[in-house]
């Protein structure tokens, strides 16, 4: 059978059942063949990030860049269609919905939230005032998209590096945790909020706290309202094929996002408060085998998807002119600049190494960036070549970053005992 474009496709047949038929939608061997691809480098991405025993690469970056490989700017062989879109979409809900669980999960210090969150208003004006400036001086942005993506840090990628330098436990993990949280939850409400555009700023505000109502009473509801016959069987099926717990948690996810886009925000909005809520219902000795077991679902399965998908659409060609070359250095500092303000803040909690830290830190940030630049250029709000500089940033900052962050803060080992 030929498709529309003169290739070959399959039609998966009918199987009869006792009470009647299962229909299984039609797929091109082409799509289905991207999908594979896909699959096989988000795979290799987990494999190819610890392939030296030296140096662990950030497994969202290999993603990306595998997904470049495979993508139309090089060997041409993957293409993103409805199928991959699907997947990918679902990603992106869950690497938000774990950004949710995590702002819970670390149990944050409240003056370190309160730190953090003032530290991330002084950077949100500066990276305001920056993105202004370069919309001014002809770059294809919003300039304030521009100033919510120089705003965002990636806790998730740097809780795991600051908990393998056992410094997650210390006064600078501490800072780093009240920052990330900070650069994770509000970029994520304001682009819910101004991204969309759908009702007016004014209107959208009041929608967002009446979403906001409605997160806090189930939230409410999950930690107050535990029959005692709901316990039992979500305990119960936690080592069983049932996992209600888990069926229960993807509910949540999806109806969270559909509630929030019927409201006019970005589904993202949706994810994250979904996680706030499940993060608050796993905050148990049993939530955590079925954090363990969401986890299976969405890091080893969605979430990479994602990231390959975000790497088949990079602009790399724009990327790698003189231009994009200079943007993207100049967007790498404007990271450091604008929430190395931040640590500040901390003048009376932290050492001068530390506060270097800190701030590099806090420039770490590649996922938000990525899914920023995303929806913006669907909303067409920012340019391809723009966002591919953008995310390019993002990646370095990631990989060079946390690594200087890390040597600065570790303290230095100590020197063997004579004659060990």
């Amino acid at each position: 059978m030929r498709d529309a474009h003169g290739g070959s496709s399959v039609t998966f047949a009918s199987f009869p059942l006792d009470h009647g038929q299962l229909v299984v939608a039609a797929a091109t061997r082409p799509e289905l063949r991207s999908f594979v691809l896909v699959l096989l480098a988000s795979t290799l991405g987990a494999f190819f990030s610890r392939l030296s025993g030296r140096i662990v690469l950030p497994t969202v970056v290999v993603e990306i860049v595998l997904g470049m490989v495979i993508g139309p700017d090089v060997l041409d062989i993957a293409h993103v269609n409805q199928y991959v879109t699907v997947f990918s979409n679902i990603g992106l809900a869950f690497l938000f919905f774990f950004a949710g669980i995590e702002v819970v999960e670390e149990r944050v210090a409240q003056r370190a939230l309160r730190l953090g969150t003032g530290g991330w208003i002084i950077s949100l004006v500066i990276g305001l005032v920056l993105g202004a400036v370069l919309q001014q001086a002809g770059l294809d942005a919003e300039w304030w998209l521009l100033g919510v993506a120089l705003c965002t840090t990636a806790l998730g990628t740097l809780v795991p590096i600051l908990s393998d330098a056992r410094l997650l436990s210390t006064p600078f993990g501490s800072a780093v945790l009240g920052t990330g949280v900070a650069g994770e939850f509000w970029p994520i409400i304001f682009i819910s909020v101004f991204l969309t555009g759908v009702y007016g700023a004014g209107a959208e505000v009041l929608l967002l706290f009446g979403f906001g109502t409605i997160v806090m009473l189930a939230a409410t509801a999950v930690l107050r309202a535990r029959p005692s016959r709901v316990v039992r069987i979500l305990q119960e099926t936690v080592h069983t094929s049932g996992q209600t717990a888990v069926r229960a948690s993807i509910l949540l996810l999806a109806t969270l996002v559909l509630l929030a886009s019927n409201a006019g925000f970005e589904f993202v909005l949706g994810a994250f408060a979904a996680g706030l809520v499940v993060g608050l219902a796993l905050d148990s000795r049993e939530g955590k085998l079925v954090r363990l077991r969401l986890e299976g679902i969405g890091f080893g399965f969605v979430i990479p998807i994602y990231f390959v998908v975000t790497g088949m659409n990079f602009d790399l060609n724009s990327l790698l002119t003189v231009t994009g070359l200079t943007l993207g250095a100049l967007f790498l500092a404007l990271f450091l600049v604008v929430r190395g303000a931040s640590a500040l803040l901390w003048l009376r909690d932290l050492e001068p190494r530390q506060l270097v830290g800190l701030a590099l830190c806090g420039a770490t940030g590649l996922p938000l960036i990525a899914a920023i630049v995303g929806i913006a250029t669907e909303r067409e709000a920012i340019s391809s070549s723009v966002g591919a500089s953008l995310v390019g940033a993002g990646m370095i900052s990631v990989l060079v970053y946390p690594f200087i962050a890390t040597r600065l803060v570790s303290p230095p080992p100590e020197p063997a005992a004579d004659g060990a």
